[in-house]
Parts: C-alpha cells; sequence; structure tokens
C-alpha cells in the first residue's frame, strides 16, 4: 500500500490526535458516529509539515528563529487541507 498522505483528527481542546486515517471517507464516518468537534487535517507521510511546506512553496523562511528546533517542532500549515467539524457535521 502506497500512502502519501494520512487524515489526523484533532478533538476541540485536545492535545494529541484522536484518530488517524488513510482516507478522508472513513475519517468523517467516525466523526459523524461520535459527534465529534474538531478540526480533520491531511498530513503528508515520511515528511515533516516544516520541511513540505518549504518545498511546495507554502511557507518561506524570513527569519532566524525559523528554523529553530522548537519553532519546526510546533510547526503547522494552514496551507494543509483541513476541515472543521461541529457535532459531527462539517462546519
Amino acid at each position: 500500500m502506497n500512502i502519501n498522505l494520512i487524515w489526523i483528527f484533532h478533538g476541540i481542546n485536545g492535545r494529541f490526535a484522536s484518530g488517524v486515517f488513510t482516507e478522508r471517507k472513513l475519517a468523517e464516518e467516525w466523526i459523524f458516529l461520535h459527534k465529534l468537534t474538531g478540526v480533520l487535517t491531511a498530513y503528508p507521510v515520511n515528511v515533516g509539515v516544516f520541511d513540505w511546506a518549504i518545498k511546495s512553496g507554502v511557507f518561506k523562511l524570513q527569519k532566524e528563529e525559523h528554523s529553530n528546533p522548537e519553532f519546526v517542532g510546533k510547526f503547522t500549515s494552514a496551507g494543509q487541507e483541513h476541515f472543521h467539524y461541529e457535532n459531527g457535521a462539517l462546519a
């Protein structure tokens, strides 16, 4: 199986992901079943989001602190495909 991206669900106020899926459809079925509120985001596989964002042109290094470990470790990008849900429904 060749997977280029996975879908990760973060529930509202959750510190960690609560679900990981190979297909958006499967994730949405689970979100609907449990009437969840949160964000479902597509993540590239085998590459960090920071590196993916630079390579795809979504993010450009502009400050020295953009390359420090804390910044890279917390980096997320609005350029990733993502969807918001409220009580299991697409918001």
